[in-house]
């Protein structure tokens, strides 16, 4: 085929993702071309002049040209969200009633089309609605007949309950379908959608354009639909709960400025924040005297975004598992707790940099990041990393280093073990060990050291905050990464003199309380026929020294193990596993537990969700928080 024969299809995809009162929404707006095919039918189109088969998609003889995109956003009227007057969420638009949880696991809306009966065009949220409202429904007659019958009679029965017989003008499964149309395209007609950098809101403007505009106040279609945004971004607002919005997307040539094509479509009905979780008590330890500065940790693997997906969590809602969502609710809960120093893993290396760093300084707090030692899974940030913080009217930073495992891996096939990284056993090793983890060490001391007696208290603390390897066949990576994160305190504590540092190592270790990190951590060593240290060849090379060097001289004790007398029953929520993996340990020669809060029951986990992550709780991990008092070395 010549190539000045060729035909291109244009197509214009635009989504967005449910909206929340206060949550950021972005169009996912994206212009794309095909090169047809000769036996396409649109192939055979001799204009020269581009065509529109749909509001959507279109077919020149030229690829699309480099393009950007304007925005408008506009509020719809106040709807019905459910013709069951039993229904709670005609009164309630918490996330939690509209959760697939909530609506019976379908999510998905529906319509009467029976239009002999008295619910005709009514429209319900789920079919458990729908169903209760059908039993109280009755036969109506047919428009063209005559009511009373002719003896001025009503020969309609009356309904059994309240449901009343009401008209709808459309369903709410239209939502995720485009509510453009060849007039709204703004390619035939003339509507002519805002170009790129027009914010200016003219509403007064009575030309033939906005005639007909489907938006203006001039039409009769959309009389209450009010243009409130030009911008890409839109925050929803509280007069924007119950109602649905519309966003259009433009693409205009960026070399003409010619506007090439335009979508519409309209979003679910705007949700209210999520309502606060409930307060977590503390539990405090046996009292002791004397002590130092005090301080709240806390420690937290927040799911990153690159993690959260819909077929990791089948039983999540999409809405549910976004960023912009999850991001307020975990903000939210961290800040409520009230803490010193926050230690965070799963943090993605963008929205550190776009929203975690900014909203935690807002708050008080100063911070470092480390992101793991992988490329990005796409684009630039799309990598996830731990994030460490402190209240800055509490403590200032010392001093701040990074662990990365494999450079600890790398050293030792080269000066540990003499290897040639080269070589087939120095590479295997590597490739096995090279799992891209990382740890972050901090040294804070209070802003206002403690006296006691005349004499200065210990006012300095170090704080280290690891993610693991998460793979569960891999038992004897995550031992050596703790063995060797051990190695690295040890080396930096003993390098500061002979004043023990105090010492807290905090993180998703990835590792129940039946496995050797555990057992290396807590009892300084592991059992020779500990399984995690009895692997066989089938796990590949041996990459742990000899069960006698895996020890180390750390004196350590688990926070909630201390408070509570047990570990919880599980920090990580999901339907594949509900167990413990996150830990606060502690050196137990210069730090005291005063306090832990109990991880919430199954009972509350699963009172909006069959699991975690929901939409109260915004990860699938859950937040550890104790209180911890500095002591003078040798008293607990």
């Amino acid at each position: 085929m010549n190539s000045k024969d060729a035909m291109y299809s244009w197509h214009l995809s635009l989504r967005v993702d449910r909206p929340v009162e206060g949550c950021s929404i972005r169009p996912h707006a994206y212009m794309y071309g095909k090169k047809l095919d000769s036996n396409d039918p649109n192939h055979h189109n001799n204009s020269n002049s581009t065509t529109t088969p749909s509001h959507h998609t279109k077919t020149s003889r030229e690829p699309p040209p480099n393009h950007e995109f304007s925005y408008r956003w506009f509020r719809g009227p106040t709807v019905e969200p459910c013709a069951y007057e039993g229904c709670p969420r005609r009164t309630s638009f918490s996330p939690h009633d509209w959760s697939k949880h909530a609506l019976g696991g379908s999510g998905c809306s529906l319509q009467c089309v029976s239009a002999q009966s008295s619910l005709f065009k009514a429209t319900f949220c789920n079919s458990d609605c729908f169903v209760k409202a059908w039993k109280t429904q009755y036969t109506t007659q047919s428009s063209g007949s005559n009511s009373d019958g002719g003896n001025g009679n009503n020969s309609i029965p009356q309904a059994r309950s309240s449901t009343p017989l009401r008209k709808r003008t459309g369903s709410y499964c239209d939502d995720d379908r485009s509510v453009g149309s060849s007039s709204t395209s703004g390619i035939d007609g003339n509507y002519i959608p805002a170009t790129p950098g027009d914010n200016n809101h003219n509403n007064n403007n009575t030309n033939s354009a906005t005639m007909n505009n489907p938006y203006s106040t001039q039409s009769n279609e959309d009389t209450e639909w009010i243009e409130i945004s030009r911008d890409q971004l839109y925050i929803p607002h509280t007069e924007d709960i119950g109602r649905k919005l519309k966003v259009e997307a433009s693409a205009y040539s960026v070399d003409t400025g010619e506007l090439l094509m335009h979508r519409v479509v309209k979003t679910d009905l705007v949700l209210s924040r999520t309502p606060e979780p409930e307060k977590r008590n503390l539990v405090t330890a046996k009292p002791a005297g004397g002590g130092g500065a005090r301080f709240r940790i806390v420690t937290y693997n927040i799911l990153a975004e690159i993690y959260a997906t819909q077929q990791q969590y089948p039983y999540a809602d999409l809405w549910a598992l976004s960023w912009d969502f999850r991001f307020q609710n975990i903000i939210r809960e961290i800040v409520d707790v009230g803490p010193d120093i926050v230690c965070l893993q799963e943090v993605q290396a963008d929205h550190y940099e776009s929203h975690l760093y900014n909203a935690m300084h807002e708050a008080g707090f100063e911070g470092v990041y480390k992101q793991k030692t992988r490329q990005a899974m796409g684009m630039t940030g799309k990598v996830d990393g731990c994030a460490l913080f402190w209240r800055r009217t509490k403590f200032h930073l010392v001093e701040s280093y990074s662990i990365e495992f494999n450079e600890l891996a790398q050293r030792q096939v080269t000066q540990g073990m003499g290897l040639n990284p080269r070589s087939e056993e120095g590479a295997s090793i590597l490739n096995k060990l090279s799992k891209d983890n990382v740890a972050q060490l901090v040294v804070l001391e209070t802003a206002q050291p403690s006296m006691s007696r005349g004499n200065r208290e210990p006012n300095q603390v170090c704080i280290a905050n690891t993610h693991l390897y998460s793979n569960k066949d891999c038992p004897d990576v995550k031992l050596w990464q703790t063995l060797h994160l051990l190695q690295e305190l040890e080396t930096f504590i003993m390098a500061r003199g002979p004043a023990n540092l105090p010492l807290m190592i905090c993180g998703d270790f990835n590792s129940t309380p039946d496995s050797a990190v555990y057992d290396l951590l807590s009892r300084q060593l592991v059992h020779p026929g500990h399984p995690d240290v009895n692997t066989g060849d089938e796990n590949g090379p041996s990459v742990l020294p000899d069960i006698m060097s895996i020890t180390h001289s750390h004196m350590l004790g688990s926070v909630y193990n201390t408070v509570l007398g047990e570990e919880p029953k599980f920090t990580n929520y999901t339907m594949q596993f509900k167990g413990v993996l996150d830990y606060m340990w502690y050196s137990t020669r210069n730090l005291r537990p005063l306090s832990a809060a109990p991880i919430p029951d199954e009972s509350v986990l699963t009172r909006h969700g069959d699991a975690l992550p929901s939409t109260q709780y915004s990860s699938d991990h859950l937040m550890q928080i104790s209180d911890m008092q500095i002591v003078s070395g040798g008293s607990r």
